[in-house]
């Protein structure tokens, strides 16, 4: 096992690392809105989105993958009502590669996020 470390997420913030790389599988940390000096961004569900996708775009390739080879991801949203909203956006990043996904409401994420987002994917 590899830990993946970068200063293109933020750092973790309890005893765990950013991901882990097994063989050539690398399986990330749940990534918050969070900037990777630690700073919560915006108060909507679209800034905070957004701001999810950069930080796993940055751990992924950390790793030596990309969105593109993301297999699995798994979103956790405080509100349901944001589904549609948080799905154009993950269309964005997903528009040809479609990864296989859960998308779980949660009752309450770290920090009071709105959403949360985990990925698998194949290391290059």
């Amino acid at each position: 096992m590899r830990k993946v470390e970068t200063n293109k997420a933020p750092a973790a913030i309890g005893p765990y690392s950013q991901g882990i790389i097994v063989n050539n599988m690398f399986y990330s940390s749940g990534q918050i809105p969070l900037t990777p000096e630690g700073e919560l961004v915006g108060s909507t569900v679209e800034e905070q989105a957004h701001q999810v996708f950069r930080n796993v775009q940055g751990v992924v390739e950390a790793a030596g993958a990309s969105l593109e080879t993301i297999v699995k991801t798994t979103l956790f949203i405080k509100n349901m009502d944001d589904f549609g909203t948080i799905n154009e956006i993950y269309a964005q990043y997903f528009s040809e590669h479609k990864p296989a996904r859960s998308c779980v409401e949660v009752a309450r994420l770290p920090k009071d996020v709105l959403l949360e987002m985990e990925v698998i994917a194949l290391v290059k």
